[in-house]
Order: C-alpha cells, then structure tokens, then sequence
C-alpha cells in the first residue's frame, strides 16, 4: 500500500504545482502588463516598437507594456500561441498562414506597408547569382525556417520555376549573425533588413538582388504593396481586451506620425546608443527605410489580396484554401478617436 500512497502524494503535489503554476499564469495576464514580443527589436523594419517606448507614448496611454525581443518571427508566433507574450510585433502573413492552421491571429497596426526586406547576394558569388532565377543549387539565408523571410525567398525562387526542392534555405538570424553568415560564406545569398543592408554594402561583403524597401521596389518583386511589419495578436485577446487595444494602436499610430514628421536624424537621436554603434550608418540605414512605414498604422487597401497571393503561390498550407482576409486585421482601432 506504501507504493501507492506515496504515488497519491506524489500526484497531489504535481496537481497543486500545476494549479499554482496555472493560476499565477492566469494572474499575470490579467496583470495590466503587456508583454510584446518583437522578431528582432534592432531592425529598422520594427523601429515603431521600440521608438514608441522611447517617446514615452506607452506610458502616456497608462500601459505597463514590456517588450522583448526574438531573432526570427516565427519564434515570435510561437510565443504568442503558446500565451507567453500578449502580442507580436512581426509579419501581417503569419496572420494569414495560421488561419489556415486554425489559430486566429489579428494585425490591428500595420507599420510597414512593404516588407523592408533585402535579398542580398555575396560578393564572391554574385559572378554566378546574378537574380532568383539564378538560386537552384545555392544556400539561401533566412532568419528562420517558417519565418516572413522564408515564405518571401520561396516566392521569388518560385516566380522562376524553382521549388524549394531545388536550394537549400539555412536559418542564420539577422545582424550580426546573417553578417557572419555571408563573410564565411556558408550562404550565397540571403534575405535580411536595414541596418544590416548597409553594413554589407559599406563593408563591400554583399550586393543588392531583390530591394523590397519601397513601394516600387516591392511592386516589382510581388506585384502589389506588401504590408508587413505590424502589431498582431490572438483574437480572443482582443475580443476581451478592446481598452486596451485602442490605447496600444493610439500610441502607435502618434509613433507613425513622429516618423513622418521629423528626420532620420531626429528619430536616431530618440533610439538607444547601443542600437547605432556607427551613428553615421544608422542614419543612412534609417533614411533608406522611411519610405516604408505608413502614416497611419491602417491596412493598405489593396495589402492583404496580395500577401494571399504570394503566400499562395508556394505555400502548401495555403495553395487552394479559403481564406478569410477580414478576420486577419482589424483598422478599428488604429481609427478610433
């Protein structure tokens, strides 16, 4: 009897362990503190989150918001599914790829209207890496497998006729990690964001082959804008969070507006010193990227038809399944007074 005692002990203590484990997760997320996390904090693509910290917008709207930071989005998803973080600031299409899945996320600010992203080739391939239709048999970087720069990089491969099959996509992060990636030349190309673009160009270690940084740039390589940095979270949490939704899309949308309204020396100066170790470069890699940013935090109109598209043309999870755009982003509190 002994044996079975101790096991019934054994299980009442895991049981109340769990319940208390469970109880402290429910109260620190009814807390008031918003936890954010971002896929990659130092990328200029999701500059608004951190700038938004710095001009003291959080603090005005009364919210306790933390924000962390993951190399790779899908590292960022993840956290959100899992119900660590309260929101991401990541990639509009993750919102489209986990419908299909059946996870309900929502983007209820958009930053970028275009994905900010570079596919940078390395110097010392670029003789036979001339395009994407030149990729078959090549290593491509990306910050992570799933991630925003994968589904992009399998896109352009495919608007040549070349499937995944045929290239090797290898996870190398961002900053200083995709830098090292290319010097040591483990891949040919890869796909990355300001300031690393500048980095690479003023080190002479890579060249440009696909520019997404503006508008055009975009339209050129997808066929439309391509909204993509922004703030989404689960939609039952929205559901029940509507107060503070509008205080975090009222902060925001004042940040969109401090980017339109002041130079890209203006905004350095607001940005922590640690992020701008050449402040020169900084600037230049933030003037580059001012283009992308919306002014208003609203959805592009014509945005979520042509991540559809693109996320249709490769993506299995995606190819062929209903979609419905309208449960994927919300303008109602970027608008709200």
């Amino acid at each position: 009897m002994q044996p079975t005692s101790r096991k019934i002990r054994t299980f009442a203590l895991a049981s109340a362990l769990l319940f208390g484990m469970a109880s402290h997760g429910a109260m620190a997320a009814d807390s008031g503190k918003i936890t954010i996390m971002v896929g990659g904090i130092t990328k200029l693509i999701y500059l608004p989150a951190k700038l938004t910290e710095q001009l003291g917008y959080f603090k005005d709207e009364g919210l306790d918001v933390e924000l962390l930071s993951q190399p790779a989005g899908v590292d960022a998803e993840n956290e959100l599914l899992a119900g660590a973080v309260q929101g991401v600031v990541g990639f509009y299409d993750h919102a489209i790829d986990l419908q299909t899945k059946g996870k309900e996320v929502k983007a209820i600010v958009v930053f970028g209207q275009v994905p900010g992203e570079v596919e940078m080739v390395s110097t010392k391939a670029a003789d036979t890496l001339k395009s994407m239709a030149d990729v078959k048999g090549k290593t491509l970087g990306v910050t992570g497998l799933g991630s925003s720069t994968s589904f992009l990089t399998q896109f352009l491969a495919s608007q040549h006729g070349i499937p995944s099959s045929q290239y090797t996509m290898l996870p190398v992060g961002a900053d200083a990690s995709f830098i090292a990636a290319i010097k040591q030349q483990r891949i040919d190309a890869g796909m990355t964001t300001e300031p690393t673009v500048s980095k690479l160009l003023q080190t002479g270690d890579a060249k440009v082959l696909v520019d997404m940084r503006s508008v055009e740039g975009t339209k050129a390589a997808l066929g439309g804008t391509y909204p993509a940095s922004s703030l989404y979270v689960q939609s039952a949490w929205v559901d029940a969070h509507k107060a503070e939704a509008a205080k975090l899309a009222h902060a925001f949308v004042r940040t969109m507006q401090f980017i339109h309204t002041h130079s890209a020396e203006e905004i350095a100066a607001k940005m922590p010193a640690d992020y701008q170790k050449d402040k020169g470069l900084y600037v230049a890699a933030l003037k580059a990227s001012l283009p992308m940013y919306t002014v208003d935090g609203k959805m592009p109109a014509d945005g979520p038809e042509t991540v559809l598209k693109v996320l249709s043309g490769f993506n299995p999870s995606v190819k062929g399944k209903h979609v419905d755009l309208s449960r994927t982003y919300t303008n109602e509190f970027v608008t709200a007074k």
